[in-house]
């Protein structure tokens, strides 16, 4: 039984009548990554994997929500004092109260929602589920009056707000965003976005998830983070979107190598999200593939943010011909991303398996996605 049906007969058997379906998608990054909160590009697209939820108004002021994937039903209010303890349903009560602190309406509704975004392998189910409850409350209850931004920028301060992560905004974007057979460059800096068209036929796209999460003593996000920061402020600028590789050189000597190195990456990373964009524009898939291979190296020995299982799917996908691999997400666990020839995937896939299970001890999960649209009505 597909999805949409699933949540039809639930919620009949639930709430007794039919609402409206709504959908939103989990997300992949081809390339731009840990350049978001360094002012830089993100270059995101919307996947054929989804939070999907059939909800409709109950005249009340309480909320009632079933999760089929979670098998749990909540009820609550819509006052801040009303907030469930269930986490998955902070997310939910979180979008709910950012419209309504924006001004918005938001009254009592039933939903039943379920996913097929994978769980844990960095493709945002959070934001996707965010994103389809801010885009059906819009529509229900708000005559589609809030603004696509502001829709993701609810999301994220439901992650901020409610949920205890201090996330970018890239998931929400493209969620909301996402268009069929187009990946978006966003401006982090300037929240300015444009369309590329991304259709490579004879090419798949292939997350290999290592199924793997390495715990860290300290916080390498917030290190790295700071590193950026040390650099831009003696760079005399706001953040290295600004900074060119002549500038960086020019003060190496005065900056610790660890900084220079973390720097050297963010301000490489900036050039190549430009040249996938030509690359795009052009049909000229190798140079993207390229461009990816190239993200992993400065992911893994300048930004130092890979781990010995992530560099070694990036090596099979090397040996075998892959047009372009990186880790793909903050790092030190989680997938690859892969630029896959067709007549390639069976071969990288099955070796992908193989070799990794023979070292480590359990199968990679391989997932195929297409690029789709976000946040929509599902007729």
């Amino acid at each position: 039984m597909e999805l949409k049906e699933i949540i039809n007969k639930v919620f009949a058997e639930r709430f007794g009548a039919e609402g409206t379906i709504y959908a939103s998608a989990g997300r992949i990054n081809l390339i731009g990554e840990h350049t978001d909160y360094n002012g830089g590009f993100v270059f995101p697209g919307a996947i054929d994997k989804v939070i999907m939820a059939e909800i409709r108004p109950n005249d009340t002021d309480t909320v009632r929500v079933f999760s089929i994937d979670i098998d749990e039903y909540v009820e609550f209010g819509l006052n801040e004092a009303d907030a469930p303890s269930q986490s998955w349903a902070r997310y939910i009560f979180g979008v709910c109260r950012e419209i309504i602190k924006r001004g918005g309406t938001v009254k009592g509704f039933d939903a039943v929602f379920a996913g097929n975004v994978p769980l844990g392998a960095g493709l945002s189910s959070s934001a996707a589920l965010e994103s389809c409850f801010a885009f059906a409350l819009n529509d229900l209850f708000n005559g589609n009056t809030i603004d696509k931004f502001e829709l993701a920028r609810i999301g994220q301060s439901t992650e901020h707000n409610y949920c205890g992560v201090n996330c970018g905004i890239m998931d929400q974007f493209a969620s909301v965003f996402g268009k069929k057979g187009h990946l978006m460059r966003l401006d982090c800096r300037s929240g300015e976005y444009e369309y590329f068209p991304f259709n490579p036929e004879g090419y798949t796209l292939v997350l290999v998830d290592s199924v793997v999460k390495h715990e860290l003593a300290d916080s390498p996000y917030n290190k790295r983070r700071a590193s950026c920061e040390r650099v831009a402020k003696r760079l005399g600028i706001e953040t290295l979107r600004d900074a060119e590789m002549h500038m960086l050189e020019a003060i190496k000597s005065d900056i610790t190598a660890e900084d220079y190195l973390r720097a050297k990456y963010v301000i490489e990373e900036k050039q190549r999200v430009l040249d996938v964009c030509d690359a795009l524009n052009a049909g000229d898939y190798d140079t993207v593939g390229r461009c990816m291979y190239a993200t992993h190296a400065g992911l893994s020995h300048d930004y130092e943010v890979s781990c010995e299982e992530l560099d070694y799917l990036n090596e099979i996908a090397r040996e075998c011909g892959v047009t372009g691999s990186r880790i793909m997400g903050g790092g030190f666990g989680g997938c690859t991303i892969n630029l896959v020839k067709n007549d390639l995937l069976d071969k990288f896939t099955a070796t992908a398996r193989d070799r990794f299970a023979a070292r480590y001890g359990h199968e990679p999960k391989i997932y195929e996605v297409v690029i789709s649209d976000g946040a929509r009505r599902v007729e």
